[in-house]
């Protein structure tokens, strides 16, 4: 076991490198600048910025300072949108409204996604599983921001029950959080259907309802569990994605979040927010597919890790 997590750890530590040196190459080949603007400074000024921040250095020389300053936990300064702040700073300011958001939104998506596959699958071939296939059908296949477009139009045009935009309530919470949460919690409502009829037809199962255990203890309490493993494989990316906002759904409700932040920041090419942010997702979503791994042998016992391989 101890030989597979440190291989894992290993093949992420690659990952990650590899993934700041991609994103640090595509940001600088594109054509601009992050000091241009419709108002153009001069030559001068635009070579003495180039030379502050190192842009007038070769792109090979800007990586490996980069990469340098990042090992010693500098992630650089904003150029445009908060001039000279630490992007380490920013995006702590910026992540716990994110977080609040995602946090809320994933409850939501586990909580009632489950239940719904559960219930698909219990009642499999009766108008209740075929109700919910459509719905989570449906979940999978409208974008985001039709989603949060409509509940715009809807709770706050034509009802008026809800604000439109910001934090300021609980009520604030309500659509953004749906809107962030719709498209995960019909995915794993999917998930969980498809998951849970393949194990329902396992031998422990047959088994259980040949004891004479009724059909809804069977699904509930003897499938459920050893059928959550693609659920908890999906939960990894999901939560560090969500966790860092819905960039679709924070720029549509305009919240002051890390996700709204980073879709700015790309408009205003300001760099080192945008590698900062990509770094931070990125660890996020390597760091969480890592707990994923441990939490395989916590929901299915007969899983173990093996001379870095995983054997049943």
């Amino acid at each position: 076991m101890l030989k597979y997590f440190t291989k894992r750890i290993l093949m992420a530590v690659v990952s990650l490198l590899l993934i700041i040196c991609a994103v640090f190459l595509l940001m600088n080949i594109i054509p601009g600048g992050p000091f241009l603007s419709e108002k153009a400074p001069s030559q001068a000024v635009l070579d003495a910025l180039n030379a502050k921040y190192g842009l007038d250095k070769p792109l090979g020389e800007q990586l490996l300072n980069y990469l340098s300053d990042l090992l010693h936990g500098d992630l650089g300064v904003s150029f445009r949108m908060q001039k000279n702040r630490p992007v380490l700073t920013i995006i702590m300011e910026m992540f716990p409204t994110s977080a609040r958001v995602g946090i809320f939104a994933l409850l939501n998506a586990i909580i009632i996604g489950i239940p719904l596959g559960c219930i698909a699958a219990y009642n499999r071939g009766k108008w209740p599983d075929s109700v919910l296939r459509v719905v989570m059908t449906f979940g999978i296949s409208i974008p985001g921001f039709v989603v949060a477009t409509l509940l715009l139009v809807l709770f706050c045009v034509v009802l008026q029950w809800l604000p439109a935009t910001g934090l300021n309530s609980w009520k604030s919470y309500l659509m953004p959080c749906f809107a962030l949460s719709f498209y995960p919690m019909c995915y794993i409502g999917r998930l969980t259907r498809s998951s849970l009829l393949d194990v329902i037809n396992t031998d422990y199962v047959r088994t259980a309802r040949a004891k004479g255990l009724p059909t809804s203890k069977v699904v509930f309490k003897h499938a459920l569990r050893n059928s959550l493993i693609p659920v908890i494989t999906y939960l990894g990316p999901l939560t560090a994605s969500i966790l860092t906002g819905g960039f679709v759904v924070e720029t549509v409700f305009s919240i002051p979040g890390l996700g709204r932040y980073f879709v700015q920041s790309i408009i205003n090419r300001d760099y080192p927010i945008i590698m900062g942010t990509a770094i931070f997702l990125s660890a996020l979503i390597i760091t969480l597919n890592l707990v994923v791994d441990l939490l395989y042998q916590v929901i299915d016992p007969r899983i173990s890790y093996t001379d870095g391989s995983v054997k049943n």
